[in-house]
């Protein structure tokens, strides 16, 4: 299983009062990984896949330990747990080397802008996401 790893840079204005990054951030974090994830790694050049939209339906995280700012990007992780017909999981975690901020969820429908509705997943959007499925997590679902 390959797992997609996107180099989020912290932004001075990331922190809160209690000098570490907002909650709500992290979401922010994640939604960076997961665009990357999905648009840029989406298969082949003009492609159709991903391009007409998706929507969160579901955020589950576990806030770990607090992150504080630094200049150096915060990595985060992400793998894909589940593809239904027309929704994906994907988790995430938040963290350096040796430390583990965030361990995060998502459940993401692909969604048809034009006609306003949820859509199903292609085939080639499946057999991009397989690559990287977590094998052990998709056989406990």
């Amino acid at each position: 299983m390959a797992r997609h790893h996107y180099s989020c840079p912290m932004r001075w204005s990331d922190m809160d009062a209690f000098g570490h990054v907002n909650n709500v951030v992290f979401i922010r974090y994640l939604e960076e990984a997961r665009i990357d994830f999905m648009f840029r790694l989406a298969p082949g050049e003009g492609s159709p896949s991903f391009a007409g939209g998706s929507v969160v339906a579901r955020h589950e995280i576990d806030y770990k330990l607090p992150l504080v700012h630094r200049h150096e990007p915060v990595t985060v992780e992400l793998w894909v747990t589940k593809v239904g017909a027309a929704t994906l999981t994907i988790a995430y975690e938040i963290k350096d080397e040796d430390q583990v901020y965030v361990r995060a969820s998502t459940v993401v429908v692909p969604y048809d802008l034009q006609a306003g509705r949820p859509r199903r997943i292609t085939a080639e959007e499946k057999s991009f996401l397989v690559k990287y499925l977590d094998d052990a997590e998709a056989l406990a679902a």
